[in-house]
């Protein structure tokens, strides 16, 4: 077991690893980009990753107060579903309406990857090769059709 404050001093050094290890990769518009601190350029819409003791995950949050403006954002995104999984290459979960970990409305599309712990150094390759593929490819999806969730027709 760790206390929080080792657990704290871990996580932050596997974030600092990560975001050392991506940082030469350009974006999709060739850009130097700050991958951990996604900016889409929409509020309340956001490119999230977490790494636990149990799991890390990465998706795109909508933290919309509106539920009906939310659901119009998450339903946008449900049209772009075949090409997310083109850039991704796989399904993701998709949760309309949630709460999070502290009680506000969301909704999610994410993927995760169990059994791995951000606690352990030996998890760090797993989790690692997990999200920078899948961050970039969030990315790629996000250059092609983040127009498409500003116009209203759409």
């Amino acid at each position: 077991m760790y206390s929080k404050q080792e657990a704290s001093i871990l996580t932050q050094q596997f974030w600092t690893s990560f975001g050392q290890y991506i940082a030469p990769v350009l974006s999709a518009e060739e850009e130097k980009i700050n991958w951990i601190n996604y900016k889409t350029g929409q509020k309340n819409i956001s490119f999230t990753m977490t790494a636990d003791s149990k799991a890390a995950k990465i998706g795109i949050t909508l933290t919309h107060k509106d539920p009906v403006l939310q659901e119009m954002y998450f339903n946008k995104l449900v049209k772009l579903k075949d090409n997310l999984n083109q850039f991704t290459g796989e399904e993701w979960q998709w949760q309309l309406l949630a709460t999070d970990d502290y009680g506000k409305m969301i909704s999610e599309i994410y993927t995760t990857l169990t059994n791995v712990n951000v606690l352990n150094n030996a998890d760090w390759p797993a989790i690692i090769s997990f999200l920078k593929p899948r961050i970039i490819a969030l990315d790629q999806f996000w250059c092609e059709y983040k127009y498409a969730l500003e116009d209203p027709a759409f």
